[in-house]
């Protein structure tokens, strides 16, 4: 498998291991960036939060978790990709890239490996003290996930003018 499509086989398993049952109590987006316009964004692969419960404190409470996919060593030493800004904070890997930097991962940094069609921790993540405050981040994420939205609109509604059959 090449590394596009290793790429996207991990994103949907990491996508189905954050929401196995699509559910609307999770809330996750992909390719989530912060600092927009400045000279240096960061962009997340993926972030998923966890708030303790719904009332105001809970959701200051809650745990943000940051997932980056690295399909191959060269993706592993590159610079893009290590933006660890979460409470926990993951790489997703195949396990031969796993076995391949495992010496090179930082210690609070857990690690989710491609096991029979799904991700297994092999790694725990350990906490961390995050730097961004939770409505920043909440913010970016729901950016995201808008973007998301707007281009399946657009999709079917292309699809639609196309005359094509929409199944989702």
């Amino acid at each position: 498998m090449n590394r596009k499509d290793t790429t996207a086989s991990l994103s949907q398993l990491l996508e189905k291991h954050i929401d196995p049952h699509r559910d609307p109590r999770i809330y996750w987006a992909r390719e989530v960036t912060f600092d927009y316009a400045s000279e240096h964004p960061v962009r997340v692969d993926y972030m998923k939060f966890k708030p303790v419960n719904n009332t105001v404190s809970g959701i200051e409470k809650g745990d943000f978790y940051c997932y980056e996919v690295k399909s191959s060593v060269a993706d592993f030493h590159s610079k893009n990709g290590h933006n660890f800004i979460g409470d926990f904070n993951y790489y997703i890997m195949p396990e031969d890239i796993y076995e391949a930097v495992k010496n090179e991962i930082p210690w609070r940094v857990g690690v989710l490996c491609q096991f029979e069609g799904g991700l297994s921790p092999v790694k725990n993540a350990k906490r961390m003290d995050r730097s961004r405050p939770t409505c920043e981040m909440l913010l970016m994420m729901y950016r995201s996930a808008r973007r998301d939205t707007i281009k399946a609109k657009s999709a079917k509604c292309k699809a639609a003018q196309a005359g094509e059959v929409i199944t989702k």
